[in-house]
């Protein structure tokens, strides 16, 4: 804006004859802006500590993203509603309403199930992160934590999210059928909800069906992680998917110390 400015300052004293038309082209200038960042993607951010709210706000808005902020969960699962954002930040321990049960109800409402959610909290333990994943989350992140690395993970499950179906053709392997256009999956003729991660991950399976995934290379691709991300959220994922498919999940197999495969027929 200061070239701006200074260009319309110059043209102001030595060509007098475009004042107008420089005006207008700030008046232009001045618009776009205006609409840039009326369209930037709107994260909502779930947290009773202020400090950290300031602390995402910063790193977020510099990374191009509006921001909603709420410090309750009632209030925040009100506004998760009422505003659809791109993507939710959600803490767990909150005032009115924890974070898990508001996972729960997002996930299970058809209208609110595709936002995806990444968890912060201060809960490490693997077995907090595994439930965290199991009520839905799309990625859990504990606190302390870096907020570059958060914006990375945001940006990360964005982009999944816009490429998410790459093969419009129906796939089939024993009584799973997919369904990349209808974003739809059925076992033996019944429908099977999935969550976002988890139809990409079977999606991908299936299309390489007989060739082994290493996990590194899932998360970078399903994810959108490079491997320094802790591999145990492919384990996590899978270990769900399986569980939904009930007794067709034979067809996924482990391969010890590497990945996952979808067996060929």
């Amino acid at each position: 804006m200061e070239r701006s400015a200074r260009g319309a300052v110059y043209c102001h004293n030595h060509v007098t004859f475009f004042d107008k038309q420089c005006a207008g082209l700030q008046d232009s200038v001045q618009t776009l802006f205006a609409h840039a960042v009326m369209s930037s993607q709107r994260i909502l951010i779930i947290e009773d500590e202020q400090d950290v709210i300031d602390l995402l706000t910063l790193h977020l808005r510099k990374a191009g993203f509006a921001l909603s902020t709420v410090t309750d969960g009632a209030s925040g699962l009100r506004l998760a509603r009422e505003e659809s954002p791109a993507l939710i930040i959600l803490d767990l321990m909150l005032p009115k309403m924890p974070g898990l049960e508001i996972c729960k109800v997002l996930k299970t409402d058809m209208t609110t199930r595709q936002i995806p959610i990444i968890m912060l909290t201060a809960k490490a333990e693997e077995i907090d992160r595994i439930v965290g994943l199991e009520f839905g989350a799309d990625d859990y992140v504990t606190k302390p934590f870096s907020p570059r690395e958060l914006v990375l993970r945001v940006n990360a499950i964005l982009r999944r999210g816009k490429g998410e179906v790459a093969e419009e053709k129906k796939l089939s392997i024993g009584a799973i059928t997919l369904d990349p256009g209808r974003h739809h999956v059925a076992v033996g003729g019944k429908s099977v909800r999935l969550t976002s991660v988890e139809f990409k991950l079977l999606s991908m399976l299936m299309q390489r069906q007989g060739r082994v995934q290493a996990r590194d290379r899932l998360l970078n691709e399903v994810w959108g992680y490079e491997s320094v991300i802790d591999t145990r959220t492919v384990d996590t994922h899978v270990r769900r998917l399986r569980k939904k498919l009930g007794k067709a999940a034979v067809a996924i197999e482990t391969v010890r110390g590497f990945g996952y495969r979808i067996r060929e027929s």
